[in-house]
């Protein structure tokens, strides 16, 4: 036995501060929480109302514009279309929606806190071990604060699905950033750009690769988390999964299972296939 003199607790003082925050700020999370949800509504209701060969033809002018590939588009309407061929076209919409809103402000979340890493070697240093953090902690921990804080329902799978995602995003545009030639930032500079400028018309469009490698790494984890997150109430493919496995149904979640896969390759080829015309455009010039 470890000896109980050198045991420290923090259960205590985690659970009192989720107590302070929503004593104190119950309101504005509220709030927070209501906007979101107003947003993934929306996004839910379009895809859910729209006809499912409009949502396909839109999934291949999507995959087209970044690939630039008839045959992929093809293949990814393909397995979009194996979604509704598998009964599960209307919680593959779910998740979809779910998936573009938590990707999209891991996005708007993860840049700017990339270009910070980029711009300073000490906060670099302490943001490293955070997201070594952040990736090593068990996906079912993020659940925990985003129940406690924000109930059962969409909205906390959706924070949960966020700090899940965003580490890739962050240490991406970081490693993108500081790996522009210095050469072409002199160059810049020695034409009288602005630091504004040098960043958005050099350094992003340069790093731009490797921002995408991280919105892909960012995507395919927010779609694991996504899954789990049908503990905590949300809906979609990820609930059929936790329903088979209750029900010890192995048909119902298998089915779950592959249109989840199908729905990874559909994002997956379409993410990097668009950095990699990124990447290729870039070499060009």
């Amino acid at each position: 036995m470890f000896p109980d003199s050198f045991t420290v607790s923090i259960s205590k003082p985690i659970n009192d501060f989720v107590d302070w925050l929503v004593v104190n700020y119950g309101d504005v999370f509220q709030l927070f929480s209501d906007s979101l949800l107003v947003v993934l509504v929306a996004i839910e209701g379009f895809f859910r109302d729209a006809p499912w060969w409009f949502v396909l033809l839109l999934i291949g002018l999507v995959a087209y514009g970044a690939s630039r590939s008839l045959r992929l588009a093809l293949g990814l309407v393909t397995l979009s279309f194996l979604m509704g061929v598998l009964g599960l076209w209307d919680e593959a919409m779910q998740t979809l929606a779910l998936m573009l809103v938590a990707t999209s402000i891991a996005v708007l979340i993860g840049l700017p806190f990339g270009v910070l890493l980029s711009r300073s070697d000490k906060t670099r240093l302490v943001g490293l071990p955070i997201l070594d953090a952040m990736q090593t902690l068990p996906s079912f921990v993020y659940l925990i604060p985003a129940l406690m804080l924000f109930g059962l329902g969409k909205v906390p799978a959706i924070i949960a699905t966020v700090i899940y995602a965003v580490p890739p995003i962050i240490r991406l545009t970081d490693l993108g950033l500081r790996e522009v030639n210095k050469e072409v930032l002199e160059a810049a500079d020695a034409f009288g750009a602005t630091p504004r400028q040098r960043l958005w018309k050099v350094e992003l469009p340069l790093a731009l690769p490797s921002i995408m490698a991280g919105i892909n790494q960012a995507t395919m984890m927010a779609l694991s988390m996504v899954v789990i997150a049908s503990m905590i109430g949300n809906r979609g493919l990820g609930q059929e999964v936790l329903l088979g496995i209750n029900t010890l149904n192995v048909g119902r979640g298998a089915a779950a299972g592959l249109a989840i896969v199908a729905m990874a390759i559909v994002l997956d080829r379409t993410t990097q296939e668009y950095a990699r015309r990124v990447q290729i455009s870039r070499g060009e010039t």
